[in-house]
């Protein structure tokens, strides 16, 4: 007999069905038992007229019986029992329970996941990814798969995990912007790409992982920044407008969050307004040079709600001095560039800007920046031959999860997180 997803039981009512799930609950009835039963997709009672060894909260049981409308039970319905097999018992106390911290919770990943606003989780990143990939399709992107490892280190060598490679270093890559730079130059215009970057961050923080899902974004034949920008507003509004049509209402129970699709445009603000502003909230908030920390970031976002209604914030135009070689500046001799970070509800989810492609320029930036030009010459050669201007930008996937579903742990939306104190499960 082919199994039924819970979701679907009021749809079977009067009919023979199996269900398959986890025991969510076990009560005396008096002249049998209610079962609640969970699977992916929802929770439904079962009347067991006796449980056979194993049953018990979490064992993975099969059950054929058939579907009785009940208006008091969720979803309306109720399964009574006619078979029951525990297929998964239980051989051990549970570790978790109510009380479980996090990281109790992490050591038994598998089993918190379980839990129905993890599986909702996971049903929304899907969701937002499916619409992101519906965008670009409509859009004329390619999908591309760049290599996460690279011959030589950056400049600074920080944050950077190396690995043997044969008989020399190689190392994971941080992002993968200089392989979208080589798309540009192959002449595919437009591309993008969900992988994995690796940045070994020395502090274990709310929103830092060594691993995550980046989002990479990359285009041709723009004008600035601002087409970027721009770009990335509208296809954030269809990813969050298709999350909010489909999971709204769940997201609201589970996790107490409204989802709320952005108007367009989003604010803009430059660096130094943004620095104003964070300062002005209180002396406390003094931004490091040329920057904002995760506070002053908290306070725009504040400001940015207060004053536009607004969850988002593109602040643009950040120094030369803290970003790299290779971005395109505002003018010639400015010190500013044409970039910009993306602050949703105060949190930086999205890092963008045009590339110089201009070779003699690019050459030039290295140069006054200190930065060896033979270990890059593979990536200097694709300015040789008729680059055209462009740029773009990558979104942490997990930040997105955290903001869209008012989360304050980066953790708590991490399939299995990878931090400097943990690298299982």
């Amino acid at each position: 007999m082919p199994r039924t997803v819970l979701a679907e039981l009021a749809s079977h009512v009067g009919e023979r069905v199996r269900v398959c799930g986890w025991v969510e609950g076990i009560t005396d009835a008096g002249e049998g038992w209610r079962v609640v039963l969970r699977d992916r997709s929802a929770s439904a009672v079962l009347v067991v007229g006796a449980c056979p060894p194993g049953m018990q909260r979490e064992a993975a049981v099969e059950v054929v019986g058939e579907v009785v409308a009940d208006p008091d039970a969720p979803g309306g319905v109720t399964v009574v029992s006619g078979e029951v097999r525990v297929v998964g018992p239980v051989l051990d106390e549970l570790p978790l329970g109510d009380g479980s911290s996090l990281e109790e919770r992490l050591d038994w990943r598998f089993l918190d996941l379980r839990r129905p606003r993890n599986v909702l989780a996971f049903a929304v990143q899907t969701t937002a990814e499916r619409a992101m990939r519906q965008y670009w399709a409509e859009h004329g992107f390619l999908e591309l798969h760049s290599p996460k490892l690279r011959p030589n280190p950056n400049r600074s060598g920080r944050e950077l995990f190396s690995v043997p490679y044969f008989d020399r270093q190689a190392y994971l890559v941080q992002s993968p912007q200089f392989y979208k730079q080589m798309a540009m130059a192959a002449g595919f215009e437009r591309i993008f790409e969900i992988g994995p970057v690796f940045r070994a961050f020395p502090f274990i923080t709310a929103r830092h992982d060594t691993e995550f899902t980046s989002v990479d974004v990359e285009m041709s034949w723009i004008d600035s920044h601002h087409d970027l920008m721009a770009f990335e507003e509208r296809w954030l509004r269809h990813v969050i407008a298709t999350v909010a049509a489909e999971h709204s209402d769940d997201i609201a129970r589970l996790f107490g969050t409204e989802v709320v699709v952005p108007s367009l445009p989003f604010p803009r603000v430059s660096l130094d307004e943004a620095r104003a502003l964070a300062e002005k909230a209180g002396p406390h908030l003094a931004q490091p040079p040329g920057d904002l920390d995760p506070r002053g970031e908290r306070a725009l976002g504040e400001h940015v709600a207060s004053t536009f209604g607004h969850e988002f914030v593109f602040v643009t135009e950040y120094p030369e001095s803290t970003r790299g070689f290779y971005h395109m500046h505002t003018e010639d001799g400015s010190a500013h560039l044409r970039d910009f970070d993306l602050l949703w509800k105060g949190m930086e989810v999205t890092t963008g800007a045009q590339r110089e492609h201009r070779y003699d320029r690019l050459i030039a930036q290295a140069e006054a920046d200190g930065v060896p030009l033979e270990p890059i010459r593979y990536y200097l050669d694709c300015f040789r031959f008729g680059c055209p201007p462009h740029g773009g930008f990558g979104l942490g996937l997990t930040r997105m999860l955290m903001a869209l579903l008012g989360q304050d742990d980066v953790r708590e939306v991490t399939f299995l997180s990878r931090s400097r104190d943990r690298l299982s499960p």
